[in-house]
C-alpha cells in the first residue's frame, strides 16, 4: 500500500458556541474595543479518575455535580473552553453502540452510570458560554495487559488479532486497516449524536518508547507495509491515515465541529532535522511516536493545533522561549490555530526545577506568547489544578491575562 495522497483538506476556522452568551460576558469590550477572541481552555481528564469522577462508583448525581463544578470553575477563571475526556481506553462517557461504558464511573467496566455525562457536558457547557471539545485516545485499550479483565463483549476481545501489549499496556495496532477504520467509527459516533464544538486527540498515537521492549507489529507489517523505505516510514503512514481521513469524515458531517491535536511540544530536534526546534528532547514526535505533527499542521489538516509545551522558560532541552516560536512559525499560512498547551500541574510541585516554585512562571509564558500574534490561546493541564490552584499560578493567569471572558477564535 502506498503514502497517502498530500493533498490539503480546507482547514475550517469553525466550531461557534452553541449557546448565546450575553455581550458583558463573552465579548467583553475594554480599552480599544471588543477583546481578541482567543482560546482558554482546560483538559478534563478521565483516565484513572485523574480529575473526573473523584472516584468511581459514585451516585449519578454525585457525578454530575462534580462535573458542573468543574464547568463552574471554568466560567469563574474566565476560560471558554472545556477538552472534556470522553474516550480515555477504548471506552465510552456516552451510550455507544461501539465501546463499553467507561470504568471510571461506576467501577465497572460496561456497567450503566444512570445517566449520559457527555449529554450532560455538552449541554451544560454551552448553558454556560462555553465550548465542549470530546477529547479522544484513539489506540489505548486499557493500562494493563490482561486481555481477561476487559468484558467480554469489548471489541478487543472479541477481535483479539487488533491487541498488541507493550509497555505494561493494550493497544490496538494502528497497523491493520480494520482498526483503522474501527477507531473512527467509534469516536466519530459521538459527533453524530451531540453538538460537541471540537474533535479532540492528545499525544498518544504509537506508545512512548519503553526500554528493552519491542511493539510487535511484524504480521501487520509483512501484510501491508510493501512499498515503504522501512518500518518507521510505514508506521508514520498509518498515523498519516488515521488524522486525514478522521478530519476528512469530521468534515463531512456538515456541521462547524473543528479537529484538533495536543501533541508532544516537540516534532524533531534541529541536530536530527534542520526544520527542527532549537532543543535536545529524549522524545521526538516523528521518530518515536511516528507522529507528523508538523506536517499535519502544513497540510492543513487540523483546525487547530495544541503543543504541549510544558517546560518552563530556559529550560535548557525544551526552551518554552524556542519552542513557542517554532510553532509560530510551523502554523504561518496554514490557516491552523495554534494554542499552546501549558503545564499547569507542575506550578508548585516541590519535585520541579526552581521556576515552577515561582507561582509568576505560568504568567510569563502568556506574557511571551503576546509576542507572537500566530498565538491564539493556551490550555491547562488539568482541570483539578485549575479549580484547587495550590501554587496560586492560575489565579495569577487570570489577574495578568483575563480580565473579561472573551469568544474562542472561530
Amino acid at each position: 500500500m502506498g503514502r497517502i495522497s498530500r493533498r490539503s483538506l480546507t482547514a475550517a476556522a469553525a466550531g461557534a458556541l452553541a449557546a448565546t452568551v450575553t455581550a458583558g460576558d463573552a465579548l467583553a469590550e475594554g480599552r480599544g474595543g471588543v477583546h481578541r477572541p482567543e482560546f482558554r481552555g482546560m483538559w478534563l481528564a478521565t483516565v484513572a479518575n485523574r480529575d473526573w469522577p473523584s472516584r468511581p462508583g459514585l451516585p449519578a448525581a454525585q457525578q454530575r455535580g462534580e462535573l458542573l463544578g468543574f464547568l463552574d470553575t471554568a466560567v469563574s477563571r474566565r476560560l471558554n473552553a472545556v477538552v472534556f475526556q470522553v474516550r480515555p481506553t477504548a471506552d465510552a462517557l456516552w451510550p455507544s453502540p461501539y465501546e463499553p461504558w467507561a470504568d471510571c464511573l461506576t467501577g465497572v467496566q460496561g456497567k450503566d452510570p444512570g445517566w449520559d455525562p457527555l449529554g450532560t457536558a455538552v449541554r451544560e457547557a454551552h448553558r454556560r458560554g462555553l465550548e465542549l471539545h470530546a477529547w479522544f485516545n484513539p489506540y489505548r485499550i486499557a493500562n494493563h495487559t490482561d486481555p481477561s479483565r476487559l468484558i467480554p463483549t469489548h471489541p478487543a476481545r472479541v477481535h483479539p488479532e487488533w491487541v498488541v501489549p507493550y509497555g505494561g499496556k493494550l493497544y490496538y495496532n494502528p497497523g491493520l486497516p480494520e482498526v483503522r477504520r474501527f477507531v473512527q467509527d467509534a469516536m466519530l459516533d459521538a459527533v453524530a449524536r451531540y453538538d460537541i464544538d471540537g474533535v479532540h486527540w492528545d499525544d498518544y498515537f504509537y506508545p512512548y518508547p519503553v526500554a528493552g521492549e519491542v511493539f510487535d507489529d511484524d504480521a501487520a507489517y509483512a501484510r501491508y507495509g510493501a512499498g515503504f523505505p522501512d518500518r518507521a516510514a510505514w508506521r508514520r503512514d498509518n498515523i498519516d491515515r488515521l488524522v486525514y481521513e478522521t478530519a476528512a469524515r469530521v468534515k463531512r458531517r456538515g456541521r462547524r465541529v473543528r479537529f484538533g491535536i495536543s501533541p508532544f511540544g516537540v516534532w524533531r530536534n534541529q541536530a536530527t532535522d534542520p526544520l527542527g526546534s532549537a532543543t535536545t528532547a529524549g522524545v521526538q514526535t516523528y521518530d518515536d511516536l511516528y507522529a507528523d505533527t508538523r506536517g499535519w499542521v502544513r497540510r492543513g489538516w487540523l483546525d487547530y493545533v495544541v503543543p504541549q509545551v510544558y517546560w518552563n522558560i530556559g529550560f535548557a532541552a525544551a526552551d518554552y522561549a524556542a519552542l513557542v516560536p517554532w510553532w509560530s512559525e510551523a502554523v504561518r499560512g496554514t490557516g491552523v490555530n495554534l494554542y499552546i498547551g501549558e503545564a499547569l500541574y507542575k506550578a508548585g510541585d516541590p519535585a520541579q526545577p526552581a521556576p515552577w516554585q515561582d507561582p509568576a512562571e505560568l504568567s510569563r509564558h502568556l506574557t511571551f506568547g503576546r509576542g507572537f500574534p500566530r498565538v491564539r490561546g493556551n490550555v491547562y493541564f488539568s482541570a483539578k489544578e485549575v479549580a484547587a490552584d495550590p501554587s496560586g499560578a492560575m489565579a495569577r493567569v487570570v489577574a495578568d491575562h483575563y480580565p473579561h471572558r472573551v469568544r474562542p477564535p472561530r
